[in-house]
């Protein structure tokens, strides 16, 4: 099993921060556009058995990905977890912690990949380094968005 985990200082308060990832355009503007993902369907906003549909590209081959929402804390937390997908095993929990002021956003991910210990050894690295650069822009993009709502 692999983890990854990515946390940055959102300088808006978690009301905002969670109401931006309610928005029904979320997975379009964090999907960055080197990505080739599309967003099939999104159901039931970020509740407990809301669902996520996706296709992912892997050179030409279209992967589908559906996650059901496992986990809900207003304004705290919510867990996606893989229904079926690239994955063996997929948990996202998605963190909304106060810091004076401001949100601290934390994204925690929990994988296994295909192959088990041997691929997660030779490739893990790989998933790794194209999480950082997902999150990164993920989070960048929320800063911006959620920081400019509140701007003069």
């Amino acid at each position: 099993m692999l983890h990854f985990k990515y946390s940055s200082v959102i300088n808006a308060p978690v009301e905002v921060v969670w109401k931006f990832h309610e928005r029904s355009d979320v997975m379009q503007l964090l999907t960055p556009p080197w990505q080739p993902v599309q967003v099939l369907r999104r159901e039931g906003g970020l509740g407990r058995g809301a669902i996520t549909e996706f296709r992912l590209f892997l050179g030409p081959l279209p992967l589908r990905w559906l996650a059901s929402h496992t986990e809900y804390e207003e304004y705290h937390l919510f867990t996606d977890e893989q229904i079926s997908g690239p994955f063996d095993y997929w948990k996202h929990r998605h963190l909304f912690e106060p810091e004076n002021g401001s949100t601290r956003l934390t994204d925690d991910i929990s994988f296994s990949m295909p192959g088990g210990e041997p691929v997660e050894f030779v490739s893990g690295w790989l998933v790794q380094a194209q999480l950082e650069v997902m999150f990164r822009y993920r989070h960048f993009v929320t800063k911006r968005e959620c920081e400019s709502l509140l701007a003069p």
